[in-house]
């Protein structure tokens, strides 16, 4: 199966970050794009940048992820306005910063309610519709973070373990009926997450990293990849470390 081009996409968490560049990456192809996140005034930024370039028309609903009643009649209203659907994307994520001997249940299902259950609450009115029309692509961010526990910040690397392991279910159901599920695993992107984080290596631009994932996606082979490839190399690493040594590592 070949996806895309996506003539009508979804982009939730798209004022910032990879979801802002492939808001403006999918708007750049000249297709149809409904653009949620919570700043608003981002939103306006992007819709307003794409006026004026005459790029495709893109439409913003501010969005909470966490007001998960809200999302089933949102995604009806926009997929009713848009015609239908070919893509929905979920790119929110947080991360908030941990000290070294903080243990923050606040943080922690902070992380748990944008980074897992937002996702879960936009894939499951998502995946039906698809399942029903036997087409469609559900691609999620989510992060090498997730291969490992690592001691820096246990609720992002759980969260993200998470996402990419209901996305692999989703997958597995899903692609009897021709939809394309994909999993983005990026290694360090220079994004207002990272900023200021030490150690960071590999760095690419918010811009680099969706154009990866667009291209992955418009594969339609519906798989987990790491966005730049080659950290697949370091995952395997990672994933193989035994955990006495991994347990004494900085990261």
């Amino acid at each position: 199966m070949v996806a895309g081009p996506f003539m009508r996409s979804i982009v939730v968490g798209a004022s910032s970050g990879i979801g802002e560049a492939l808001a403006l990456q999918l708007a750049t192809q000249g297709e149809y794009v409904s653009i949620l996140g919570r700043r608003q005034d981002k939103l306006e930024r992007i819709c307003r940048v794409t006026r004026e370039c005459g790029l495709g028309q893109v439409d913003a609903y501010p969005h909470d992820v966490t007001s998960f009643e809200e999302i089933a009649p949102l995604f009806e209203k926009i997929v009713a306005r848009m015609g239908g659907l070919d893509m929905l994307v979920y790119a929110a994520g947080v991360m908030p910063p941990l000290k070294e001997n903080e243990y923050s249940f606040v943080k922690d299902r902070k992380m748990v309610e944008v980074n897992l259950l937002g996702a879960m609450g936009w894939l499951n009115v998502a995946a039906p519709f698809f399942e029903a029309r036997r087409s469609g692509t559900l691609m999620v961010i989510s992060s090498i973070a997730g291969e490992r526990g690592r001691r820096g910040n246990p609720g992002y690397c759980a969260t993200k373990a998470a996402l990419s392991t209901y996305q692999e279910s989703l997958r597995n159901r899903l692609s009897r009926y021709g939809v394309n599920v994909v999993t983005i695993k990026p290694g360090f992107v220079d994004t207002a997450m990272t900023k200021g984080k030490p150690g960071l290596f590999w760095l690419i631009s918010a811009e680099e990293a969706a154009s990866q994932s667009l291209a992955i996606a418009q594969k339609g082979v519906g798989a987990s990849q790491y966005v730049p490839f080659r950290w697949g190399l370091i995952a395997w690493v990672v994933r193989n470390i035994p955990s006495f040594i991994f347990r004494r590592l900085s990261f």
